[in-house]
């Protein structure tokens, strides 16, 4: 019985704070989409006072990982749309925007999906792609109407600018990305469509997504956005650089979409390379994990400063923006205790682990009333 009365006085006191203090009110004026990254279990409803959070501060929704295609289409010929289902249902029933993450990506495929079927010696281009797009068709149809937009194409292009060898790129050839963003548009010609990748700020990385969306235009394909993913960290990426890549996406006449934004403050380890490539995987060591019981007060000062310094550049540039988009509700459950090592305890959000908001989050709420 005591538990039961904390959790209540705990959700009552969230709600009180939220709905004065919200984060989809603020941008509502200004049309910007505020949205989180939901796992499995918040989808559920397993966690109260996570859906009172997510109902309250946010207007949109993208799965964390059970849209993803290793867990809709775990088998040739078998489909998993269990907790895909939920989370549309979720936001349909709360009245939130939902976001299609992912159709084509490289990482978390089905292990199948890139062999050849039974019977089959190999798997050609054109067999490839009518597998792309019987795949693609199963799953943008069963939600069309349901999601605003889709991540169609999701980190296709390396650092220094070039087309990322993927079973794709590889088998369909480096035309894969006009050649799945036609399929999609065919599917559903309703639907937003958008490309989405890490590390946005880097000039090679940004010449090349203009080179890819002006050349989607060229050929008469929907784009409708491109997704900075923000994974960013208290010294990284170059502020300037970031803001010039918002600036260039603007230019080519699409949305520009912060789609992943956390803020990682722990020290990463020494042949770090950067980016926010999921498996990259490195061994745990307590100086990689420093802030245990909590952010040192210098620590927790610079986590507030550089959040600010990001919702300034977005400020400034709400005209080109379309959503803004956290990676994840709370630390508690954020990827980043477990990437790119395992076990740490981050605190990359604007929630902490018992869901209640940062003080940083009235600091934002009042740069954009």
């Amino acid at each position: 019985m005591r538990r039961s009365l904390i959790a209540l006085f705990g959700m009552a006191l969230l709600t009180a704070c939220t709905n004065v203090n919200s984060l989809k009110n603020a941008f509502q004026p200004h049309g910007v989409l505020i949205g989180a990254a939901l796992n499995v279990n918040e989808v559920k409803g397993n966690v109260p006072e996570a859906t009172e959070l997510i109902t309250s501060q946010f207007n949109s929704i993208v799965a964390e990982n059970c849209m993803k295609q290793e867990v809709t289409a775990p088998e040739e010929g078998k489909f998993d749309f269990e907790d895909a289902d939920r989370l549309v249902e979720f936001g349909q029933k709360n009245g939130m925007k939902v976001i299609g993450h992912c159709l084509i990506w490289h990482s978390q495929m089905a292990p199948w999906f890139d062999k050849p079927s039974q019977g089959q010696d190999s798997l050609t281009r054109e067999v490839f792609i009518n597998r792309v797009r019987e795949y693609m068709t199963a799953v943008m149809s069963r939600y069309k109407g349901k999601i605003h937009g889709w991540d169609v194409v999701n980190e296709a292009v390396l650092d220094d600018g070039q087309l990322r060898h993927t079973p794709y790129r590889d088998i369909i050839g480096p035309d894969y990305i006009k050649v799945i963003f036609k399929i999609a548009h065919e599917i559903d010609p309703d639907v937003e469509l958008y490309i989405n990748d890490f590390s946005m700020s880097n000039p090679q990385k940004r010449n090349k997504y203009v080179e890819i969306v002006k050349d989607l235009k060229a050929s008469g394909c929907r784009i409708d956005g491109i997704g900075m993913q923000s994974h960013n960290g208290i010294d990284y990426p170059d502020l300037q650089e970031y803001e010039k890549s918002i600036e260039a996406f603007a230019e080519c006449g699409v949305k520009v979409m912060i789609t992943e934004l956390d803020l990682n403050v722990l020290p990463q380890p020494e042949d770090f390379g950067g980016g926010a490539a999921v498996s990259d995987n490195y061994q745990y060591q307590e100086l990689l994990d420093p802030f245990k019981n909590g952010l040192d007060e210098q620590t927790q000062k610079d986590f507030d400063r550089r959040y600010l310094e990001f919702f300034q550049i977005y400020k400034k540039h709400l005209k080109d923006i379309s959503r803004i988009n956290l990676w994840g509700v709370s630390d508690r459950t954020s990827w980043l205790n477990d990437w790119p090592v395992k076990g740490r305890t981050a605190y990359p959000l604007l929630f902490d682990r018992n869901y209640q908001p940062k003080p940083v989050l009235e600091k934002i709420i009042k740069l954009f009333e």
